[in-house]
């Protein structure tokens, strides 16, 4: 609206918003803006739309607007671009781009080439730019090596030429649609089938009621994170779960669950928080149980200190061929953080009240032993296997 006339004059002439001039390139902008402000507000809650049913008669009051749940999509793939729809197939959870050579989909049996993708080195680098930039980074000769995570816990990891002698490499790990729960698992095997199933999810429901700490390990691609999702969303729902990870793997089911997410450094080597610094921020956050998603350095220093001194409850973890192969493991991570191989399994003995050991054959996944950590006679860290029970708990429920 604007005023015509002298400064006495009071007629108003309506102006309209076509006839507002502004430079080009706002010009969209402040007309959105402005078309925006004459239209009345609706506030829309963010667990669905509502239908908003009109009064009946004069004078009489609308109905209670009723929420009506919507979908929610199984993962957010957009950012995949042309590798969407092969992420988006059942049961995939790896893909892997290697430059020219192809594309490789990995459902559960292993890679298996895509005779139908076809692209050149250059539209592989572009691709491999534009995802690790939808995940906050810059990958470049100069960082030729980066890993991310984007939307809904999907992680990428991409190679640059010449560190790669095969061209743009990309590896994408599409984490589980759902939320993965201990009974599901068993269900499908994991646990292994009969009375010696139901007896060994039984044991694992009870270390984590009895607050044992855990430590899963395994191959990679063995299950880990799942498995210690379940687990960890066996907790009582009055206790507060901290995670720190790497980068964020872990989908627990679970009402009260925080994460930390490591950062890496920028160009200048500044702005780095690491795993370590995380663990020991995460003891000021009061949780009632602290997980860390993978132990892989120099953390795990911090990891067994905090596990004995009273946060019982936790887990963690690790890769490792074997459960015989765990203490060599710890130690090679503990030497990274100046510890000795005698301080390392006294602390481990101390803190760690379960190994679970995951194995990956024929694209099955299963938990292949159970175990604890001693000493033996010269005071080298051991992992023994453990007896399961054998009878199936009262009232159990897998």
């Amino acid at each position: 609206m604007r005023q015509s006339g002298g400064p006495s004059s009071t007629a108003v002439v309506p102006v309209e918003l076509s006839a507002i001039v502004v430079a080009a390139p706002v010009q969209a902008p402040i007309a959105a803006y402005l078309q925006g402000m004459l239209q009345p507000f609706i506030a829309v809650p963010s667990f669905g739309r509502e239908r908003m049913p009109a009064a009946t008669g004069p004078g009489e009051r609308a109905p209670v607007p009723v929420p009506v749940p919507v979908s929610v999509p199984e993962r957010d793939l957009a950012g995949l671009g042309p590798l969407a729809p092969y992420a988006a197939s059942a049961g995939v959870t790896d893909l892997f781009v290697n430059g020219e050579a192809g594309l490789w989909v990995d459902a559960g049996l292993g890679p298996v080439q895509e005779p139908g993708w076809r692209r050149a080195e250059a539209e592989v680098r572009a691709l491999a730019v534009r995802l690790i930039a939808l995940g906050g980074r810059h990958i470049d000769e100069a960082s030729p090596c980066v890993d991310v995570r984007l939307a809904d816990g999907i992680r990428v990891h991409a190679v640059l030429p010449p560190v790669s002698s095969t061209g743009t490499l990309l590896s994408i790990r599409l984490p589980r649609p759902d939320r993965p729960r201990l009974a599901a698992l068993a269900a499908g095997g994991l646990c292994g089938s009969g009375t010696a199933g139901l007896a060994l999810t039984g044991r694992l429901r009870a270390a984590v009621q009895g607050r044992e700490n855990l430590l899963v390990t395994g191959a990679a691609g063995s299950g880990k994170t799942t498995l210690l999702a379940a687990l960890l969303g066996e907790a009582p729902p009055g206790e507060r779960i901290v995670v720190i990870e790497d980068v964020a793997e872990l989908r627990i089911d679970h009402p009260h669950v925080v994460a930390l997410e490591s950062r890496q450094p920028n160009l200048e080597g500044a702005g780095g928080v690491g795993l370590d610094a995380l663990l020991r921020e995460a003891l000021r956050m009061r949780p009632d149980r602290l997980v860390l998603g993978e132990c892989r350095g120099g953390e795990l220093r911090e990891l067994l200190a905090a596990l004995n001194t009273g946060h019982d409850g936790g887990a963690g973890t690790l890769h490792a061929n074997s459960l015989g192969d765990v203490p060599a493991r710890l130690e090679a991570l503990g030497a990274l953080a100046g510890m000795s191989q005698a301080a390392v399994a006294r602390q481990a003995v101390s803190a760690i009240g379960l190994v679970l050991h995951l194995e990956r054959r024929g694209g099955e996944r299963r938990l292949a032993q159970l175990g604890r950590f001693e000493l033996d006679a010269r005071g080298l860290l051991v992992a023994v296997p453990g007896a399961v029970p054998v009878a199936v708990p009262v009232g159990f429920d897998p």
